[in-house]
């Protein structure tokens, strides 16, 4: 069982930045593929990126350039630094954690999950 709880969300002004952390429990964290989700109002949750257990990283054209994940096995965390971030970022961000991911943006790959973040940019 790995429980996941996110914090870093926040109100930014557009072209600002935010990092969002993702503290799991387990003493499997290095194991799991680690993925970033988001959900905005009225909006089905979208992948926003992922990383692997060997720090191989995957993100959605929205956000690349802009987002980077990285993670710490040491500390069982996994972040998503958020640069020049949009009014079209704002959402609920969430992080997922994943033993047998086929697809890094396929949600339902994911076995557990954080209760999520707010983002809000204002423009």
């Amino acid at each position: 069982q790995v429980q996941l709880v996110e914090s870093g969300g926040g109100l930014v002004q557009a072209g600002g930045s935010l990092r969002l952390s993702c503290a799991a429990s387990g003493r499997t964290f290095s194991r799991y593929v680690m993925g970033w989700f988001r959900q905005a109002p009225g909006k089905e949750r979208e992948f926003v990126a992922a990383i692997t257990s060997g720090g191989i990283t995957v993100y959605a054209d929205s956000v690349k350039g802009r987002f980077t994940a990285s993670r710490d096995n040491a500390k069982n965390t996994v972040y998503l630094q958020m640069n020049s971030l949009k009014p079209e970022d704002t959402a609920v961000y969430y992080c997922a954690a994943g033993g047998r991911v086929v697809i890094p943006s396929r949600s339902y790959d994911y076995e557990y999950w954080g209760q999520g973040t707010q983002v809000t940019v204002s423009s």
